[in-house]
């Protein structure tokens, strides 16, 4: 049997974030050993290109001993109860830390500046883009990364000069870190997602939860109570989309139009965001809320919500062809990020919202899906491997269309869309039955809405 040889530490994944992993350790000298239960992992070359004095095992994590590991740093696409890891989940190192730990618990250990640290079911990577603009408009040198973009650890040699670390967080990677520490910390909200891989609800929470440890400054969602921390922390403060309480961050009339504000002070109008939608108001607070804490002044952090156009592939405005709306929220992955976006555009058309969704549920539950498409939408078209039970929640509120696949769905939407309406590519589920990512489904809707486009005239 192929062994850990004593002193290693032994690296688990050759995903993006492993190989991250893999260059921090080979700048710090840490001798290491690397593992991947797939037999020919993706990368497999460059890999040993990069590290070519670096064992590898390929396969079954039994079939290796780890008993004499230093320390074992998992990848966030590994589960830490693979067969193999789950007997090391208990044992700790001569520092008192786990021996089996993730790639944020490396970060927190190197990293000589604060963090900001953002995680929730939905719109974790528009706050965090949010608040690096922020910081910059104010004058900071920050490094934006983790599940968005650059991984943490390559933030490290990238921005040696940081003031300051915005991260987005998974629930993958928190589950691994046992104290992040972070200056301020926001849980944005909670929908059932990733339930195959945390077992329940209850053990998604727990994962996210865990952004708090050590927190010297918490965001919660003042409208959903599974986003508050469960131990005290030094300060914590809500957002929310109602009327604000003396120090919350939320929204109210003043001089006759709905305002951004804190407590019962006005920050910027509602209607000079640069992001529609009542879901994107309540993202511009809770970065305002970590902003706020970090130092930055309101007047610089209001200007860059007035100029924020979103980001690619959520809630993305593509075209008005013929008066029909086409929006790129491929990253809505789960129901939780396509409920947001149909009850953020629903209420703003003339029309009637065409929801194309579908792909790899992940053990979600898609009835909450039915009430707002009973209320907004003309029809629901259905692909990829859980278009089945989107039928079953759906068919009874709204018109429904099973299709093979985003072609068929995309003729079937221009075939139906009236003048008014907005055809919303939200599937509410993984794309990895039928697209690399969601970053390809989404770019084969722009590719189709811009052929569309083009025989219209408007190309």
């Amino acid at each position: 049997m192929p062994k850990v040889a004593k002193g290693e530490t032994l690296v688990v994944g050759l995903g993006i974030s492993g190989r991250a992993i893999c260059r921090y350790l080979a700048r710090e000298g840490i001798p290491f050993m690397v593992a991947d239960t797939r037999e020919a992992p993706p990368g497999l070359e460059d890999f040993r290109v990069a590290h070519p004095d670096v064992s590898l095992h390929c396969g079954p994590l039994t079939a290796l001993d780890m008993s004499e590991a230093e320390e074992v740093v998992l990848s966030p696409g590994v589960d830490p109860l693979t067969p193999g890891l789950a007997e090391m989940a208990e044992r700790r190192r001569a520092t008192g830390e786990p021996l089996v730990v993730g790639e944020i618990a490396l970060f927190v250990r190197a990293a000589r500046a604060p963090i900001a640290a953002i995680t929730g079911s939905n719109a974790k990577s528009t706050v965090t883009t949010l608040l690096g603009d922020m910081a910059q408009a104010a004058g900071r040198r920050v490094a934006v990364g983790g599940n968005l973009g650059t991984p943490a650890l390559d933030l490290l040699t990238e921005s040696p000069e940081a003031e300051l670390y915005v991260l987005e967080l998974s629930s993958f990677q928190l589950e691994t870190t046992p104290c992040l520490g972070a200056e301020s910390a926001a849980f944005l909200n909670l929908s059932q997602d990733h339930l195959d891989r945390h077992g329940d609800m209850a053990g998604y929470r727990a994962a996210k939860l865990r952004i708090f440890r050590g927190a010297r400054h918490a965001v919660v969602n003042a409208e959903d109570a599974m986003t508050w921390p469960l131990e005290p922390l030094p300060a914590i403060e809500r957002f929310t989309t109602r009327p604000p309480q003396a120090q919350e961050w939320g929204i109210a009339t003043h001089e006759g139009r709905e305002w951004l504000m804190h407590g019962s002070m006005p920050l910027v109008a509602a209607a000079e965001l640069g992001l529609a939608g009542r879901h994107n108001q309540a993202n511009a607070l809770a970065a305002l809320a970590m902003g706020n804490h970090l130092g930055f002044s309101l007047a610089s952090m209001c200007q860059v919500l007035r100029r924020f156009k979103g980001l690619a592939h959520r809630s993305e405005v593509l075209a008005d062809i013929d008066g029909v709306r086409w929006i790129n929220d491929s990253k809505g992955t789960n129901v939780g990020a396509t409920l947001a976006a149909l009850a953020g555009l629903g209420p703003t058309l003339p029309g009637r919202l065409v929801l194309l969704a579908g792909g790899q549920g992940k053990g979600a539950n898609f009835a909450p899906l039915a009430e707002p498409m009973a209320r907004y939408g003309r029809e629901a078209i259905l692909f990829g491997a859980d278009a089945d039970k989107l039928a079953a929640a759906l068919e009874d509120s709204v018109a429904v269309s099973r299709v093979a696949d985003l072609d068929a769905a995309m003729q079937r939407a221009r075939a139906i869309a009236e003048p008014g309406d907005c055809v919303l590519l939200s599937p509410a589920c993984a794309s990895l039955d039928q697209f690399p990512s969601y970053l390809a489904r989404g770019e084969a809707f722009r590719q189709h809405v811009q052929r569309f486009a083009e025989e219209a005239g408007h190309g």
